[in-house]
Order: structure tokens, then C-alpha cells, then sequence
């Protein structure tokens, strides 16, 4: 008999709950349920659903992305569009760039030849005043002589200019 009221000893109640895994597994399906259920029903009458704002929000984003996707688009097709004529007015003006050297190497061709000119002319009129001045010192010729000769060079000179102007 001793055995026996070993076996029966008054109990705590953790050693009761522990006897009866049943109860304690209903007991906690029964707050998981509360729970779900409070849950739903606050979702209900709260009129907020998050996942739907989450969609909204979503689907809010994905619009801003195709549009700031298509700005992007447009923006590159413009800053195509500028660089290509920049391009082009670049062409442009280093074509005038080109033919404004061409003229201006031609020009200044054209100056040293007329420069070789003047020269020349200078070397030609230095050359006559001195044989002019030398014919002078050597030959005293008297003041009537040369009057006449000038007249008729003058009158000459007159009579090309009518023969050529005609």
C-alpha cells in the first residue's frame, strides 16, 4: 500500500497541465484562432487593408518609372538631336575655316608677288634717276632745247591716251 500513495500525491498544477497535452494544445489553438479572427475583423471594420495600399503603391511607383523612363528617352533623343547638329555646325565652320586659309595663303602669295613688283619697279626707277642724273651732269643742254622736247612728249603722251581711250 505504501506504493500506491507514492504514486497519488497532490499535485501542482504544472504537473496537471503537463498530464493533459490535450487540453494545453486546444487551449493554444483556441488564441491562435482568437487571434486570426480579431485580426480580420479589425481589417474589416477598419476599412484598411494594407496589401491593397501595398499594390496601389506599387503599381503608383511602377508608373512613375515608365514615365520618368520615358522622359529619360526623350531627353537622350533630344541631346541626340543637339550633339548631331552641333556636329554639323561644327562641319560647317571648319569648312569656312578651311577656305578662309585657301584665301588667305593665296593672298598673301599675291602680296609677295606684288611686293617682288615694287621692288623691282624701286630697283628700276633707282636705276633711271641715276642714269637721268648722270646724263644731266654729263650733257648742260640749254633750258629752250628741253621745253620744246617736253611739249612734244606731252603732246605724244595726250595723242596714246586718245588712240587707246577710242
Amino acid at each position: 500500500m505504501i506504493s500506491q500513495a507514492n504514486n497519488v500525491r497532490p499535485g501542482s498544477g504544472l504537473a496537471r497541465i503537463g498530464a493533459q497535452p490535450i487540453a494545453l494544445t486546444a487551449v493554444a489553438l483556441f488564441l491562435i484562432v482568437a487571434g486570426v479572427a480579431s485580426i480580420a475583423i479589425w481589417r474589416t471594420y477598419a476599412g484598411h487593408a494594407p496589401e491593397n495600399d501595398r499594390v496601389l503603391v506599387a503599381r503608383a511607383l511602377q508608373a512613375r518609372a515608365t514615365q520618368v523612363s520615358e522622359q529619360l528617352v526623350q531627353t537622350t533623343k533630344g541631346l541626340e538631336q543637339t550633339q548631331q547638329e552641333s556636329i554639323d555646325q561644327l562641319q560647317v565652320v571648319q569648312d569656312q575655316l578651311q577656305t578662309v586659309r585657301r584665301q588667305l595663303a593665296a593672298q598673301q602669295a599675291e602680296n609677295k608677288r606684288l611686293s617682288e613688283q615694287v621692288t623691282s619697279l624701286n630697283e628700276a626707277v633707282d636705276g633711271l634717276r641715276q642714269s637721268f642724273a648722270s646724263a644731266q651732269a654729263s650733257e648742260p643742254a640749254p633750258a629752250t632745247r628741253n621745253r620744246p622736247v617736253r611739249r612734244v612728249h606731252v603732246v605724244r603722251a595726250s595723242h596714246r591716251r586718245a588712240k587707246s581711250g577710242g
